[in-house]
């Protein structure tokens, strides 16, 4: 009867601490000029990631301009509605699931949280070409089955000025859409957004500054993350929704944890270590706690033999030391080659 108890105990133990790790490991898959195959999704799987966010986007002429062009001839293959379905498919062959993450690019790559109309007229404008934008991949996004879909990406102002349009448009992708709902509030944002109640996770664009150091160490970087770890624990358990990372990565150069959504084309000095310690600092801040279901690396490009590598300071890991840190952090959930 004692051994009995004991292997139940044993096996209820093992039960709740693999419940504890199961959390979405995700990479940030760009889109390219080409359709993706088999060569291009296996360094996605030699990271035992288990999701991936695909990008499709839409383009605006400048932060005042309500017609958001999208799926056109004269985008990247992988940034239009047909190329996400193929890279979708080539994905879930895999065994990977999928987040769905339309977003929205502003020539000169202004930053889309600054979007601002100058009319009523004009806001109206934008929401219709945003609804088609949004409802169009909401049916690829059902008609793929993918696990989660975005609604938008770091729009600070439309969100704040037309408040009952995303109420609305959220209504509306719940119509054809089954899936899970988030949406990518950037650092500086999401205690602001208005409609977490609606959807299914709080989505976090994760680059919050956490020191001023040239070459932080880990417990630089460790301390730097307490206020904002505490604040959203208490968001998080106060709308009894988890927190998702839908990117989260840090630049390879000096000063990685100062501003880290900078994405300049500065020549600042290459800082492999920075990238790795910061990178390593997060999933053991984040990746036990309970109220955090995990997210999506940024980014990850389709050609990985010629992305990244020792002399780059952008954000990819790839072809970096922070990449074998991802991989083995990724391999304790099991995620294995099918």
């Amino acid at each position: 009867m004692i051994k009995n108890w004991i292997l139940i105990g044993l096996f209820v133990l093992f039960s709740c601490s693999g419940q504890q790790k199961e959390k979405i490991n995700g990479v940030s898959f760009v889109g390219s000029r080409e359709p993706v195959d088999q060569v291009h999704v296996n360094p996605v799987l030699d990271i035992h990631a288990n999701y991936a966010a695909v990008m499709p986007f839409g383009f605006l002429r400048d932060l005042n301009s309500p017609d958001l062009i999208f799926d056109t001839e004269r985008q990247w293959y992988g940034e239009t509605k047909r190329g996400a379905h193929q890279y979708i498919e080539t994905l879930q062959k895999n065994g990977v699931k999928v987040m769905l993450k339309p977003q929205i690019w502003v020539w000169r790559g202004e930053f889309t949280g600054d979007l601002m109309m100058k009319t009523e007229k004009d806001w109206e404008q934008l929401e219709t070409s945003y609804t088609n934008f949004i409802m169009t991949f909401a049916e690829l996004a059902q008609l793929t089955q993918c696990e989660i879909y975005c609604v938008g990406t770091e729009l600070e102002e439309f969100v704040k000025h037309r408040p009952a349009f995303w109420q609305e448009l959220i209504a509306k992708v719940r119509k054809v859409y089954s899936g899970k709902l988030t949406y990518a509030a950037n650092w500086d944002e999401y205690t602001r957004t208005p409609f977490w109640p609606q959807l299914d996770y709080i989505g976090v664009d994760a680059y919050f500054p956490l020191t001023d150091k040239r070459e932080p160490s880990a417990e630089d970087l460790r301390s730097g993350w307490q206020p904002w770890k505490n604040k959203l624990q208490r968001l998080s358990e106060d709308l009894e929704k988890p927190i998702l990372f839908t990117e989260f990565g840090y630049r390879s150069m000096d000063y990685a944890g100062k501003k880290p959504w900078l994405v300049d084309r500065n020549q600042m000095r290459v800082n492999l270590k920075a990238q790795e310690v910061a990178t390593q600092v997060i999933f053991e801040e984040f990746w036990d706690e309970d109220w955090f279901t995990g997210g999506f690396l940024w980014k990850w490009f389709t050609d990985h033999s010629q992305v990244g590598g020792h002399e780059d300071n952008r954000f990819t890991p790839q072809n970096k030391p922070a990449e074998q840190v991802i991989k083995k952090h990724y391999a304790k959930v099991g995620k294995l080659r099918p």
